[in-house]
């Protein structure tokens, strides 16, 4: 596994137990790493700032999820899903020269291991239809 694939993956699960534990930011990260000694310094900076970009801007990032999946209130979406999003459009936000194909793709391989087989087909849409605005924006 790459190096930025694994960092995505860090990110979905520091996310996950922030979800669940409703912790902060701060006590997520300290209780995460400590239980992780065999991450090397580049898979985690990029997984802290995927994480901080998550949280930090979490309230806007939940109202971009929400306004592309219809039907579906972030709150009712699978614990795993909503942060496999929250953590594709973080990156989608914070390094824009990734392609958006990339960063679909990564998160799908991620989705692969820890969501449903159902959530694969609505994940992609969802980052599909996001990438696409996203990159609308930026192009003016």
């Amino acid at each position: 596994m790459g190096t930025r694939r694994k960092s995505r993956e860090l990110t979905m699960q520091m996310l996950f137990q922030g979800d669940l534990g409703k912790q902060t930011p701060a006590e997520v990260r300290r209780l995460f790493w400590n239980s992780r000694d065999d991450v090397d310094e580049e898979t985690r900076g990029f997984a802290e700032d995927l994480y901080r970009v998550a949280t930090t801007r979490q309230v806007e990032i939940d109202a971009i999820i929400e306004a592309h999946s219809q039907n579906w209130r972030i709150e009712r979406m699978p614990v795993v899903d909503r942060n496999l999003l929250r953590a594709a459009i973080a990156e989608m936000l914070e390094y824009p020269k990734t392609p958006g194909p990339i960063v679909i793709n990564e998160s799908l391989e991620v989705a692969r291991r820890y969501a449903a087989p159902e959530s694969i087909h609505f994940l992609n849409g969802v980052l599909d239809a996001i990438a696409r605005e996203l990159l609308k924006k930026r192009l003016g």
